[in-house]
Formats: structure tokens, sequence, C-alpha cells
């Protein structure tokens, strides 16, 4: 009798890579966030530093002027400008220098607050040790192996570089009278309702006297009114502007 053969054991299937973080705020609302990796806050970091070297540049050129008094006002500037750049930009720009709004990021404490001035200091004066030993090794290092991307002055701080997400517009629709339903519409049905009236502008008007025709066959709207009829109940959906 012939030895039945074992089959072949299938992997589990893994999940697909994602980087995103949830946080749930004291409300209990759960807001996703994506944290920042190496790449862009080193590319936000250079252009801030180039700025940085401008400044210091032009300041140098202007208190040149001033001898002895001119030397001690370049060493004051150099320490504002080393020191507290990063500090004033994240804390007064909602957590944003000019290189991470460049860039699109933001920094922001664990549990998704804007950052404070405690931890902002924080993060920013241990950046000394993320440069150790040299070109922010130990910073880099720490950044590649943490799950969420945080250097050393992160993780101490309680903070995390985050992408900034783009407030959301409000769908232009045509002017029209809001008309209610009488009866209830499915989300597929409201989304294509809306969806028509914000594509109107792009569509001829025999092609939209058309698809408005096919949408508001089950409403029993004659076709010469159904353009303006679903404009008006996509108005009503969308509520007083």
């Amino acid at each position: 009798m012939p030895t039945p053969r074992a089959l072949p054991r299938i992997a589990p299937l893994t999940e697909p890579l994602d980087t995103r973080t949830r946080i749930e705020t004291p409300e209990g609302i759960d807001l996703l966030m994506r944290p920042a990796g190496l790449v862009p806050r080193a590319i936000a970091f250079t252009i801030d530093l180039g700025i940085r070297a401008v400044v210091m540049a032009v300041l140098f050129l202007l208190f040149s002027l001033f001898d002895k008094f001119g030397a001690g006002l370049t060493a004051m500037a150099l320490f504002l400008v080393t020191w507290w750049y990063m500090v004033l930009f994240e804390v007064l720009n909602q957590g944003s220098t000019p290189g991470k709004q460049f860039m699109g990021l933001r920094v922001i404490h664990d549990d998704g607050t804007p950052i404070g001035w405690t931890s902002s200091l924080i993060r920013n004066l241990l950046r000394f040790v993320d440069m150790l030993p040299f070109g922010y090794s130990l910073g880099a290092i720490s950044c590649l192996q943490h799950p969420q991307f945080k250097r050393l002055g992160d993780m101490a701080a309680g903070t995390l570089v985050v992408y900034r997400d783009d407030p959301l517009q409000r769908p232009v629709l045509p002017m029209a009278e809001p008309v209610i339903v009488p009866f209830v519409l499915s989300l597929e049905e409201q989304r294509a309702l809306l969806g028509f009236a914000e594509r109107q502008a792009s569509l001829s008007p025999e092609r939209a006297r058309e698809l408005a025709a096919i949408l508001a066959q089950p409403l029993h709207v004659h076709p010469d009114q159904a353009v303006a009829h679903l404009n008006g109940i996509a108005r009503g959906l969308l509520g007083p502007t």
C-alpha cells in the first residue's frame, strides 16, 4: 500500500507593509498618522541648515561693521540661530520648520497633541547626541531601527515626526436651490449624485443632460429638469455653505 505523501506546507500570508501609527485620543477617536522616514527628514534638515547658513552669513556681514561689539553680536546670533531656530518654528508654526513645511512634515507629541516648549527643547538639545560620532550617525541608525523612525531626541522628548494631512476641500457645486429627497438615499447613491454635480463643469451640456436623465429615472423627474433637480439634491446633501 503506497505511503501518502505529506502535503506541502503553505506559508501564512503576511500583511502588507504599513507604517501608519494609530493614536487614540481621550475622546476615543482613532487618528492615523504616517511617520516620516529618514530621507524626507534629512532633506528637511538640509533645507533648514541652508536657511540658517544664509541668515548667519548676512548677520556676520552686518555685525562685522561694529568691530569687537560686532563679534559679540555674532556669537549671540550664532547661539540663537543654532539652538532656537528649530524650537521657535516647531512651537509657533504648528510643529513645522521651513524645511519640514516644504517636505510636508510636522512634529507632534506621541499622543497626537501639538508639540510644546519642553518637548521641542529636549529633542533639539539632544541633537548633539544624534550627531555622534559624526554626520548624524547615531540619529540615522536609531531612525532606521525604530518602527516609527524616531531618533534619540524624539524618544527622549516623546515626539514623532509625521506627514501633514492636507485639509479637505469642500466640493464646488453648481448653484441650485437645495432639494430634500422624500426617501433615504444609500451611500452609493449619494456619492453618485455628488460626483455628478462636482464633475458637471467638465462635461458638455449634452453629456450632462444624458447622465442626469439616467440618474433621475428613479426620481420620476422629467429629463429637461433632471440636471437642475440633481444639482438641488446635491446641494441638499452637502448642506449650507
